[in-house]
């Protein structure tokens, strides 16, 4: 018999499923690398766009391909005194402990540091704050300064390296190099920072002054302001303003690596740690991972009567 007459094969029912099977497997390989394809592009496309902030606080959204990185100015041109604001003390790990049982709202230490610093009334490098924590407990006056952190995220923002962290501990903003972004006060989480939306209060008589970064005057219109433990003071072996200033002894500071602070008001020394340990010293938010050189003891045995006043004060804002 001739090839051409002879019956074809016939196909087990294994190979016919098994030729389905392959058939299957392609058009799903298939179907997902068209799908994978899509995927990608979409991914793509949304990866060469990013967003960011502007100077003016407007989030835009622009191509990566027309961002470029703002790379920091170097530091070669600065003034003696912005180089040395910059140095800090060596061997030095400054630190203020804030006693909140003896504070009695003198604010004493608010008007010492506004005069140093030139600062307007409604303008506070440091605040008297009026506490309760809840109904059932005793309302009293915390001061809040600059944290001066140890993990700082105002520093980490900062795109000009006006704001900085020193070796003694010290944070310090340079504003002959701030450009009034702004983006430092909303990364503090202590609101412990200040815009001169206004020319500064002694700007007349400041005029044609050299500036000095550590005392952050003449202060400058467009720029920001904040608690500086008061640097200047410190380098010449003295207790910061607001630490001398107050009558009734809430402030100690000293030298963590010398395990001792000094009392403002006694000038009594005593070690550090004992004083936080004695009297369960604490930092604000400590679950911010900010590490704050600013600690508190809390206000047990309180030395001093709040004021009614300010007391309703207080319970009003537990109601709100």
């Amino acid at each position: 018999m001739s090839e051409k007459n002879e019956k074809p094969k016939k196909r087990t029912r294994r190979e016919f499923l098994q030729d389905i099977g392959l058939v299957g497997v392609g058009t799903l390989i298939g179907g997902s690398a068209i799908f994978a394809g899509i995927n990608y592009d979409k991914k793509k496309n949304a990866a060469e766009r990013v967003r960011v902030l502007t100077a003016e606080n407007e989030l835009l959204e622009i191509d990566k391909s027309e961002a470029s990185k703002v790379v920091k100015p170097n530091l070669e041109n600065l003034t003696y005194l912005q180089k040395q604001g910059r140095e800090g003390l060596p061997g030095k790990r400054f630190v203020m402990v804030i006693d909140l049982s003896k504070c009695r709202n003198a604010r004493k230490c608010m008007a010492a540091c506004n005069e140093a610093h030139h600062l307007r009334p409604e303008q506070h490098h440091i605040n008297v704050l009026k506490m309760q924590d809840s109904k059932n407990t005793p309302a009293y006056y915390m001061p809040k300064p600059c944290q001066h952190c140890d993990n700082p995220p105002c520093t980490a923002v900062c795109p000009v390296d006006a704001t900085f962290k020193r070796a003694d501990g010290i944070v310090l903003i340079d504003n002959e190099r701030c450009i009034g972004c702004r983006f430092c006060i909303a990364a503090c989480p202590y609101s412990a920072r200040v815009f001169n939306w206004a020319e500064p209060i002694h700007s007349l008589e400041d005029e044609g002054k050299t500036y000095n970064v550590e005392l952050n005057v003449p202060q400058k219109k467009g720029t920001i302001s904040k608690c500086l433990f008061s640097a200047d003071r410190v380098r010449e072996g003295k207790l910061p303003y607001c630490v001398s200033a107050c009558p009734n002894g809430v402030y100690y500071f000293g030298d963590e690596n010398e395990d001792a602070v000094t009392n403002g008001t006694t000038k009594e020394t005593v070690r550090f740690r004992k004083l936080l340990e004695d009297n369960g010293g604490y930092t604000l938010m400590p679950e911010l991972g900010t590490h704050p050189r600013v600690y508190y003891l809390p206000p047990k045995g309180k030395e001093y009567p709040f004021q009614d006043k300010d007391k309703e004060e207080a319970g009003e804002r537990l109601e709100s």
